[in-house]
C-alpha cells in the first residue's frame, strides 16, 4: 500500500492553519469574517495526516482499523450508486422509497472519500464524486413521515465526503460541486430547517449535525449560526439542555438504548465539526455532552445507573422507566468523544474509554454490512442485544488524537 508523503499534506496543513487561526476570533461562538477552516466536517487536514500516519509505521489500532474500513463493501470500486428523484421514507423506514440507497450511497461516498484521502488512489476519489453526482444529478424530493431524520442521518455522510473532495481532490468539476450546492440548499434545507421540535431528541440532533456539516461545505455562517445557537438553547428535545439532565441521563433513556446511542452520537458529530471551526459546544453546560455518554457508557457496560422518570417537549414523551432495550449493544461513537474530553481537554472519561476499548476488542474480520453484522454472519433484529457495530472508521479517525486548534469557550 502506497500513501501519499506525509510530510507535504503537514506542510499544507501548517500553511492553512496559520491562515485560519490568524483570521479566527470569535465573537459569542460565531466565526468571525464567516471564515471557515476546510476541510472542516468531521475531519481536518491534521486529523487525516495524524491516523495516516499511524497506518503508515504499522501503529495499531490504527492499522486494524484502516484494513476494516478499506475492505468494507462501502470501499469497493465496484460499488454502483442507485439514486431515484423521488425518496420517501416512512415511519421505521416504512415505505422504503430510494431511502436505503440514500444510506447505502451516502456511506460509500463517504468511505471512498477516506480511502482516497489515506491512499492516495484516485479512482476512490473519482467513485466518491461519481456517487455524490447521480444523487444530486438525480433527486428531486425527499418525503414522507422520516424525511427530516433521513437527511439528518445520511445527509451528514454526503456532506463530509463532499466536503474532503471539494478540499483535497483538484478534480471536481465546478459545475457538478454547484450541483451538489443546489441540493442541500434547494431540496435538504427546507426540510430540516425547523427541527421537530417535539420528537423525540435523536432528530433534532441528527438535523443538528446536517446543518452544521452543510454550512460549512456551503460556507454560510447564517445557517453555521442556527445550528450552534439550537444546541445551546433550542427549544427542542434535542438541544443541550434538553436531552440531558445534570445527571447525564437523556431524554431517551427511558426509549431504548439504541435511539439514546443515536442522539448522543449526532450531538458529538455536531460538537466536532464546530470545534474544527473553533467553536466550542462540547463544553456546553459543564461539559454536559461528558455527562450524557459517561451515563449510557456505563449503563450498556452492565453497571447501574440513577433514574428519574422524565417527560419531553410539550409533554410528547413520557418515559417512567430505564429502558433494557438494546442494553449492552454499543454504537461505535465513543472514540471522538474519548478523545476530545480525555485527550484535549485532559478530563475524566472512564466508562466512556471502557466502551471505546470492548468496541475496539470486538471487530469481526472481513467484510461488513451495513447493519454491522459479518457477510455470511446471522443479522439481529432492531431491538435485540446482537453484537455491537464495528467501530472501524470510529477508531480510525479518532483514536488517541488531541488537537492543537481550540475551539472557543461557550
Amino acid at each position: 500500500m502506497c500513501l501519499p508523503d506525509l510530510n507535504e499534506v503537514m506542510i499544507l496543513y501548517q500553511m492553512r492553519i496559520v491562515v485560519f487561526l490568524l483570521l479566527l476570533t470569535s465573537v459569542n461562538g460565531a466565526i468571525a469574517l464567516g471564515q471557515f477552516a476546510h476541510p472542516g466536517v468531521a475531519h481536518s487536514l491534521e486529523s487525516i495526516a495524524f491516523a495516516r500516519g499511524n497506518v503508515e509505521a504499522g501503529e495499531q489500532p490504527w492499522l486494524s482499523a484502516w484494513e476494516g474500513v478499506s475492505n468494507s463493501r462501502y470501499a469497493s470500486l465496484e460499488y454502483q450508486a442507485r439514486p431515484s428523484s423521488r425518496v420517501e421514507r416512512g415511519p421505521y423506514n416504512n415505505p422504503d422509497i430510494g431511502s436505503s440507497e440514500f444510506s447505502d450511497d451516502a456511506k460509500a461516498a463517504y468511505y471512498h472519500s477516506l480511502c482516497w484521502a489515506f491512499s492516495g488512489e484516485e479512482a476512490h476519489a473519482v467513485k466518491a464524486a461519481e456517487v455524490i453526482n447521480a444523487w444530486s444529478g438525480t433527486l428531486r424530493s425527499v418525503g414522507n413521515h422520516d424525511a427530516r431524520l433521513l437527511i439528518g442521518m445520511s445527509g451528514y455522510h454526503f456532506c463530509v465526503a463532499a466536503e474532503l473532495l471539494k478540499h483535497t481532490w483538484d478534480q471536481w468539476p465546478e459545475d457538478e460541486q454547484s450541483r451538489f450546492e443546489s441540493m442541500l440548499r434547494d431540496i435538504w434545507y427546507p426540510v430540516i430547517e425547523d427541527f421537530h421540535p417535539t420528537a423525540n431528541g435523536n432528530w433534532d440532533a441528527s438535523m443538528l449535525q446536517v446543518m452544521i456539516a452543510m454550512a460549512v461545505f456551503l460556507d454560510d455562517q447564517k445557517m453555521f449560526d442556527k445550528a450552534t445557537d439550537y444546541y445551546l438553547s433550542g427549544n427542542g428535545n434535542g438541544a443541550i439542555g434538553k436531552y440531558f439532565m445534570e445527571s447525564g441521563q437523556c431524554q431517551e433513556s427511558g426509549r431504548d438504548q439504541a435511539h439514546t446511542q443515536m442522539g448522543l452520537e449526532f450531538l458529538a458529530n455536531t460538537c466536532e465539526t464546530a470545534w474544527i471551526q473553533g467553536v466550542d459546544l462540547y463544553g456546553a453546560l459543564d461539559n454536559r455532552l461528558l455527562k450524557g455518554f459517561e451515563y449510557t457508557a456505563k449503563y450498556n457496560l452492565g453497571f447501574d445507573v440513577p433514574y428519574q422518570p422524565y417527560r419531553s417537549v410539550e409533554g410528547r414523551y413520557f418515559y417512567e422507566t430505564l429502558s433494557r432495550d438494546s442494553r449492552g449493544r454499543l454504537r461505535p461513537m465513543y472514540e471522538r468523544v474519548l478523545n476530545h474530553y480525555q485527550n484535549r481537554q485532559g478530563l475524566k472519561a472512564t466508562y466512556t474509554e471502557q466502551a471505546a476499548l470492548k468496541l475496539r476488542m470486538n471487530q469481526p474480520e472481513g467484510r461488513v454490512d451495513r447493519d454491522g453484522s459479518r457477510r455470511g454472519g446471522r443479522r439481529e433484529g432492531r431491538r435485540g442485544r446482537g453484537r455491537s457495530t464495528p467501530s472501524h472508521l470510529d477508531t480510525l479517525m479518532y483514536a488517541g488524537r488531541s488537537s492543537s486548534v481550540q475551539g472557543t469557550t461557550e
